[in-house]
């Protein structure tokens, strides 16, 4: 049992001090020991933590795992955050990245379609900061770049996975809402030629 609870002091100690995600085999590299038993005992750490109802978890991220924050406590986590700091990405270069997230991969002509604004600017800031990259090119003439998220944009929003991103549709207007509204912003004048 002595093994065990150092293999976690250990674990638990370089995840502590890690900047980024760490994988199963890089930890279980430096502590020279059976990967299957690293993940083990990274997992039961992530159970007692979630028992114990700590501030803070052991989470499995695309790139790795990675000690953070409890969920339980986003709001205050949040509240420290937010002081006197400015959001390091602006709300356009947010929208780009969403619709990079849901509609990987796209081309930056696909984005400037969807937003109706040109994203060149923001597209090369997002892909400097390491949230895109280019996933292959468009068949045929000019062959535009198509982009998709990194491992780094998972990372930071907590996944391991695409398939964890929340459904679009929870983010939409139900179709009819949407065409109620279409209604009430018709022309009174469509109507009438439509009439006659």
């Amino acid at each position: 049992m002595r093994d065990e609870q150092s293999l976690e002091q250990k674990l638990e100690a370089m995840l502590t001090v890690a900047l980024e995600p760490i994988s199963v085999e890089e930890l279980a590299d430096v502590v020279d020991e059976d990967a299957g038993r690293v993940r083990e005992a990274l997992r039961g750490l992530r159970e007692e933590y979630e028992r114990d109802r700590r501030g803070f978890t052991m989470s499995e991220l695309a790139s790795g795992w990675v000690m953070q924050s409890s969920p339980e406590v986003a709001e205050w986590v949040t509240r420290f955050a937010n002081r006197d700091v400015s959001h390091r990405l602006s709300s356009a270069a947010l929208e780009t990245l969403a619709i990079i997230a849901y509609r990987q991969p796209i081309s930056r002509a696909q984005i400037t379609a969807l937003r109706g604004v040109n994203v060149d600017g923001v597209t090369r800031l997002l892909e400097q900061r390491g949230y895109i990259e280019e996933q292959g090119r468009v068949a045929g003439p000019g062959q535009s770049i198509l982009y998709g998220t990194t491992d780094l944009f998972l990372d930071r929003l907590g996944l391991a996975s695409l398939a964890e991103l929340a459904p679009i549709e929870q983010f939409m207007a139900p179709v009819a809402v949407a065409e109620e509204l279409f209604e009430s912003l018709r022309d009174p004048v469509d109507e009438l030629t439509e009439g006659a």
